[in-house]
């Protein structure tokens, strides 16, 4: 999503700004030769549900109306193309998917006379884009003829066959055009990026797996921000320099998500802390040391930090419930003296989530799937949306519900009120939440072999009735996933009221003989809480020793 412009005072514009992340796998890294890719879209006050573009036959002279992505401003139109694809979600019918994270890089480099923004230029490509290379051909296209009106942006492009990362910045006010870099990411290798530009030098002679624009480097000489050799370029050197924030607040996520498939990279520690310059930085991919399926990059989505240095269960932050969030903005100030939270994958604000998972050997719209949640990684059940579905689920596009209406069919608010009940006493109410969360997933992934063989079959017979059974599936179990967390959120106040815990039996609130609530449990503060609290308050509250 939208952030503020990075550079120096990069600690600054995090106090407002947004946290998006994208992780990558390529085929041959998965468990089962699918492309995965993630995205957390994340924004305070983003309402957003699960979008759909219909596919269609455009006529000569018919244009598109551009609407900013972000805050809906009206930029311009461009010819609409002769056809365009169904799309749902960021996949489309050919099971291209496009992600994004915005690092901003340099402020002078972004044309507000733009028609193009980035949200816009994912949308419109997913609907004109049959693979990730014309993907990337029409990205490119469309902002060197139409400017691109946004500020540095990274994005994850994704086909049933390959995985690429592209990064694009404008070229200034008024110029139109953009410069760019796409590399094509090895197939045995895993990826991610999360707010700051990762490529650095890149293979300006791989013409298979690296596409680059013309001006990519002459642009900077112009600018006087390069004047080494072209071998020597490295793109975010020149347009978006990490500091201390792009490491600390963005690489770091990249970093605990590449420590979950090579037991050595702890070693680029340094470099996800942000404060040794002359740290190793961390390489743009690795070869994971195992299999990843789409339910570890779940999990991986999930991600506070835990088991690691950057932990957030090691001060009063975490509350009294050990929670791994913190209140934003990203930093405070003490005594003049300025500080800063942690900021892992996993956070408060993401408006929805999703893990697609891209097949070359199914049938398109059998093979692409996005394991779709709205409301943080966390704190939902993703569900399969298929990707030739051409009806959303009322629950993730519910008439009148917005980011100021609540309303209980709608499972951005739903979800929420969940979690936002969780939130504050994560370490009592949490267990309850996962394991609603994860007995719904594994029944998703249980059932899906069946499904699908039965989609296969339909499909030989008609596409048409395919289609639509995995749509009614689909659907099927985004509502039922609304009703199974309305049912977890009457649970929850009931089970922890008043911050206590009633007993059950067999899934069954136990009464007294009497008929009355059986007696409640009260856990107390948890141990390392309790023993910060008297660390910091001494002898205050302790209870005088009885005379002998």
């Amino acid at each position: 999503m939208k952030k503020l412009l990075l550079s120096a005072c990069m600690l600054a514009a995090f106090t407002a700004a947004n946290a998006c992340t994208n992780f990558i796998v390529g085929k041959k890294a998965s468990t089962d030769g699918s492309v995965i890719c993630s995205y957390n879209a994340d924004d305070y006050g983003l309402f957003i549900g699960l979008c759909h573009f219909p596919a269609g036959k455009h006529a000569k002279g018919e244009m598109r109306k551009i609407y900013d992505w972000d805050n809906k401003k009206y930029h311009g139109e461009i010819p609409e193309a002769p056809e365009t694809y169904n799309v749902i979600g960021n996949i489309n019918e050919y099971q291209v998917t496009i992600g994004e994270t915005t690092y901003g890089g340099r402020e002078e480099m972004r044309d507000s006379t733009g028609i193009l923004d980035y949200g816009s230029l994912i949308y419109v490509a997913l609907q004109r884009s049959k693979t990730a290379r014309e993907a990337i051909k029409v990205m490119t296209s469309l902002v060197e003829k139409y400017g691109y009106n946004s500020g540095g942006e990274t994005f994850t492009i994704c086909d049933p066959n390959e995985a690429w990362i592209m990064e694009m910045m404008g070229k200034g006010p008024g110029s139109r055009g953009a410069v760019w870099v796409a590399i094509r990411i090895p197939d045995n290798a895993i990826c991610g990026h999360a707010n700051q530009s990762r490529i650095r030098t890149f293979n300006q002679k791989d013409k298979e797996n690296v596409m680059f624009s013309k001006d990519c480097i002459s642009f900077a000489r112009s600018k006087g921000w390069f004047t080494g050799k072209d071998k020597d370029f490295s793109w975010n050197e020149t347009y978006a320099a990490p500091d201390f924030g792009g490491r600390r607040f963005c690489d770091a996520r990249v970093w605990s998500f590449f420590r979950h498939f090579d037991k050595g990279f702890d070693r680029y520690l340094p470099w996800a802390e942000g404060k040794d310059p002359n740290a190793e930085p961390m390489p743009l991919w690795i070869v994971p040391d195992r299999k990843v399926s789409v339910q570890d990059i779940e999990a991986c989505m999930r991600d506070h930090y835990e088991g690691t240095a950057l932990s957030l269960d090691r001060d009063l932050g975490q509350g009294v419930w050990e929670m791994p969030y913190r209140p934003t903005p990203l930093q405070y100030e003490v005594d003049g003296k300025k500080y800063f939270n942690e900021r892992p994958t996993s956070t408060q604000q993401t408006g929805f989530s999703y893990v697609s998972q891209m097949r070359s050997w199914l049938p398109r719209q059998i093979g692409g799937v996005l394991w779709f949640g709205n409301d943080d990684g966390n704190m939902v059940a993703y569900t399969p949306i298929y990707c030739g579905n051409t009806i959303q689920p009322e629950c993730y596009n519910t008439p009148g519900a917005d980011a100021v209406t609540f309303s209980d069919k709608n499972a951005f608010w739903v979800c929420n009120w969940v979690s936002n009940m969780t939130y504050p006493r994560y370490s009592q109410l949490f267990p309850s939440l996962k394991a609603v969360r994860d007995s719904l997933e594994q029944s998703y992934f249980a059932q899906q072999a069946g499904i699908e063989e039965k989609a296969q079959a339909l499909y030989r017979q008609s596409p048409a009735q395919a289609v639509a059974y995995l749509n009614n599936y689909s659907n099927t179990k985004a509502q039922q996933m609304l009703d199974r967390w309305k049912k977890l959120a009457t649970y929850l106040i009931v089970k922890y009221n008043d911050m206590a815990v009633k007993p059950e039996k067999n899934g069954v609130f136990e009464r007294t003989p009497e008929g009355l609530g059986a007696r409640v449990s009260r856990p107390g503060i948890p141990e390392n809480v309790a023993r910060q609290l008297v660390r910091q308050t001494g002898d205050r509250y302790a209870v005088p020793e009885a005379k002998k």
